[in-house]
């Protein structure tokens, strides 16, 4: 069972994310990605989930200029791109994870 709860979040140089979790799980994700991914009413469809952004179109390197933690459940980004209306739920920035051993489980962990 996964863990939802961070431990640690930090900005890693300009483009990256690191969070650690409560069950000593790290995730690392840059801020391309995690733009790519956002799951606001204007980047996903709402009923489909259906990405309504091109992904081409987010540029490879993005920095965030601005994070906070929305109740004790989220975080949401201002990105350099100038978008920033995605919250990023702790459960959904956990499912991303591409490390190694979250990659193994992808196929029954993530949406």
């Amino acid at each position: 069972m996964l863990n939802f709860n961070p431990r640690s979040i930090e900005k890693v140089e300009d483009s990256r994310l690191r969070i650690v979790w409560e069950d000593g799980h790290e995730t690392d994700l840059d801020f391309a990605f995690l733009r790519r991914q956002c799951p606001c009413a204007n980047c996903k469809d709402e009923w489909s989930g259906e990405p309504l952004i091109d992904p081409a179109a987010v540029p490879d390197v993005l920095a965030a200029t601005r994070a906070d933690i929305v109740g004790n459940y989220a975080l949401t980004f201002s990105f350099s791109d100038g978008h920033g209306t995605g919250i990023y739920p702790f459960e959904l920035l956990r499912r991303l994870c591409r490390c190694d051993e979250c990659s193994y489980h992808s196929g029954s962990e993530t949406n």
